[in-house]
């Protein structure tokens, strides 16, 4: 079966699943581990990374700048700038430093990480200003819920956005009542941080859930393979677990070519309903 892609609107197709790179960087025993870990996913057709200007203070971007060197041009790269630093030459500033972090000359894609104070008029404009400059080729937001993309869309240029990145996973579904049929309607695909839920009690509920457990075993194939499944299980959401562990890399892989039927789909939603009623967008 082929590996599973999503269109942007710009016509670049990616990998369903991607990279992510929360809580790298942050200690600099881990440092060649994780850049192996990021260079075996790159190898195996994960060839999109996200990662941050706040992940460990820009450690996560030096992780992914080392991981890439020479192979630049295999990579889809997205970074985030942080609220604080989206508007104006603090935008600017922001993205030359992720850029020097990263060590090349252009971001694929620039994130708004999530709203502050700059009016996201201030920001388009701004991810204008680094478009035109060579330094980034698309921009994006992440953590806008459905009021907050309504608004950008009548922000002159916001309809350029490429993605929306948002918390999403089985236990977490808030975003399929208003936000994810909105950004299919807008042709705007959505980015799923914390695909196998976070770390701790919440990731034990899902990829430990026996329903999740009976699929894994019927289908030869471990939990987590099945929850990423499930969130791209559509064609406009690419997901970007975070692995260091190799035999986890793989797995996230393999995910690629796993397609779930109707009918294991139907299972997991019995076990994890959709919210009935509009919910706070989740953040983590």
């Amino acid at each position: 079966m082929n590996a599973k892609t999503v269109l942007f609107p710009n016509g670049r197709r990616v990998p369903a699943i991607g990279q992510g790179t929360w809580f790298m960087g942050e200690k600099a025993s881990e440092f060649r581990s994780e850049v192996s870990a990021l260079q075996l996913g790159i190898d195996l057709g994960m060839t999109l990374i996200d990662t941050a200007e706040m992940y460990a203070d820009g450690g996560a971007e030096r992780v992914v700048g080392e991981a890439i060197a020479g192979r630049r041009d295999q990579v889809y790269l997205v970074s985030k700038v942080y609220p604080q630093n989206a508007g104006g030459d603090k935008a600017i500033k922001a993205c030359e430093q992720s850029l020097q972090r990263l060590d090349t000359d252009t971001l694929d894609l620039y994130l708004l990480h999530w709203r502050g104070s700059f009016r996201l008029e201030e920001t388009v404009r701004a991810m204008e200003s680094l478009q035109q400059a060579g330094k980034i080729r698309h921009w994006g937001v992440s953590n806008l819920d459905t009021a907050d993309m309504e608004e950008l869309w009548h922000v002159s240029g916001g309809e350029a956005c490429m993605t929306d990145q948002v918390l999403y996973h089985a236990a977490s579904r808030g975003v399929e009542y208003d936000l994810l049929p909105w950004c299919r309607e807008h042709e705007v695909p959505i980015m799923a941080y914390c695909p196998l839920a976070q770390a701790g009690q919440l990731r034990h509920e899902v990829l430990h859930h026996p329903v999740m457990q009976q699929l894994a075993r019927a289908r030869g194939v471990s939990s987590a393979q099945i929850a990423l499944a499930w969130v791209t299980r559509f064609d406009n959401i690419i997901a970007i677990p975070k692995a260091v562990q190799h035999d986890h890399v793989r797995d996230n892989a393999a995910a690629l070519t796993l397609k779930l039927n109707p009918e294991e789909i139907a299972l997991i939603d019995q076990a994890f309903p959709t919210p009935a009623q509009k919910t706070p967008l989740d953040i983590v």
